[in-house]
């Protein structure tokens, strides 16, 4: 599937029609003077919400947490000091 070109100035003049249609999947390469300058390309939306079902078969699969070594790494990333960051 080839990607179809819009000139500068189809991008201003449809601006809306070639938004809507980049929201709704579609690409296109912008062209200047008869040179490709760009694309327009619909960003990936990522989703927000795991299923219950999903979560589940990915933790089947998932490897064991040692949790010595969970808590090890815990140890380490923690900031130890009580006093004022600022005095430092």
């Amino acid at each position: 599937m080839s990607v179809p070109e819009i000139t500068q100035r189809d991008l201003r003049s449809r601006s809306r029609e070639i938004m809507d249609a980049v929201q709704n999947g579609q690409t296109f390469t912008v062209t200047r003077d008869g040179h490709q300058i760009g694309q327009l390309v619909p960003l990936r939306r990522r989703r927000r919400f795991v299923s219950r079902d999903e979560f589940a078969a990915m933790s089947r699969t998932a490897p064991d947490v040692d949790l010595a070594v969970f808590r090890a790494d815990q140890e380490l990333t923690v900031d130890h000091y009580m006093d004022d960051p600022y005095d430092r």
